[in-house]
């Protein structure tokens, strides 16, 4: 990693203060690489830039069909949404529709990663419960369909759970490459995980909407941002810029990786220290690079964010490094 390029830097009035090393790569839907900088063979654990792929089952089984799931459904299960009430309550209400309950849930409790989320519950003198859990959406995808494939839907997040592996072998076939021949790992939700290279997971991302199921799910993220991430995040402020033209995803760990399905091209990127102010910075002006965005503008605080002084006014930026887009 240490040969890896610096993408990414942190100014504070003209002075570098810190950087960010990385790998990034634009591949096609033939798995070509149009562009590359830094190591992009490297095995990397994509964390939820998969969760689209985790989805395709759903989809292509006939289970979303079945439980009647719109298109604000399939949009929460590819998403690391932000625990705002909006989030919760559709996932609840989804939950009641195939007769499960929060305790079902298998991904875990964390507080919401939106800040007004989390002091409303403090307020409220609630806890943190599963439904506002990041993860929660794609939960409840994983058992509706166990629930229609008549799988278990006790341990559905083992790595050897029939739900598993199909998840893992969609991401597979879209990537090309052979699923046993990855390292599986458990994600922070407990799901069933791998280790790609970069290139692959970029190859697999141009993939996505080249079929009716994932076409679907690209679709439904592309018209319901906000609940595939949340108010104000990164993901939300990129797919309005991209008006149609395409989805981006992140992932824990300094991942982020997008699809332009018109353009079939398909974008990752890794920050080797897991940082995603980096990751961010990255992905935004990579893809203004390639002329991706219909409003520019909208991402100018993504592709060079102000780092503030607590009592106000801008001390320096977060941004790419002078020449690596040139």
């Amino acid at each position: 990693m240490s040969d890896n390029p610096i993408l990414v830097e942190v100014v504070r009035a003209r002075e570098i203060e810190s950087v960010h090393r990385g790998a990034a790569c634009v591949v096609d839907t033939e798995g070509r690489v149009l562009h590359q900088w830094g190591d992009i063979a490297r095995a990397i654990c994509p964390r939820s830039a998969i969760k689209p792929f985790q989805a395709i089952p759903l989809v292509e089984s006939g289970a979303a069909d079945a439980a009647q799931l719109s298109d604000e459904d399939l949009a929460l299960a590819c998403a690391s949404h932000s625990g705002e009430p909006v989030h919760v309550a559709r996932v609840s209400a989804w939950l009641s529709r195939i007769h499960c309950t929060p305790a079902d849930l298998e991904c875990g409790t964390h507080a919401p990663t939106n800040g007004a989320a989390a002091a409303a519950l403090i307020r409220a003198g609630e806890t943190p419960c599963a439904l506002h859990h990041n993860c929660s959406g794609k939960h409840t995808g994983f058992l509706t369909l166990a629930q229609y494939a008549g799988w278990p839907t006790k341990g559905y997040t083992e790595a050897e759970h029939p739900l598993q592996r199909g998840a893992l072998d969609a991401l597979a076939k879209m990537a090309g490459l052979e699923r046993s021949a990855w390292p599986v790992v458990r994600d922070g939700c407990s799901a069933a995980n791998v280790f790609l290279p970069l290139h692959a997971l970029a190859a697999a991302w141009a993939k996505l909407g080249t079929t009716a199921a994932s076409g679907r799910l690209i679709d439904a993220m592309k018209a319901h941002p906000v609940l595939m991430s949340g108010h104000g995040t990164p993901d939300a402020t990129m797919i309005g810029a991209l008006r149609g033209r395409g989805v981006v995803k992140t992932g824990a760990e300094g991942v982020y990786a997008a699809v332009l399905p018109e353009r079939g091209l398909g974008i990752a990127v890794k920050i080797d220290d897991g940082a995603t102010r980096a990751s961010v910075a990255a992905i935004a002006s990579l893809l203004a690079w390639i002329d991706a965005f219909e409003d520019q503008d909208a991402v100018n605080d993504l592709r060079r964010a102000p780092v503030a002084a607590a009592a106000g006014g801008v001390t320096g930026y977060v941004q790419t490094v002078r020449g690596w887009l040139t």
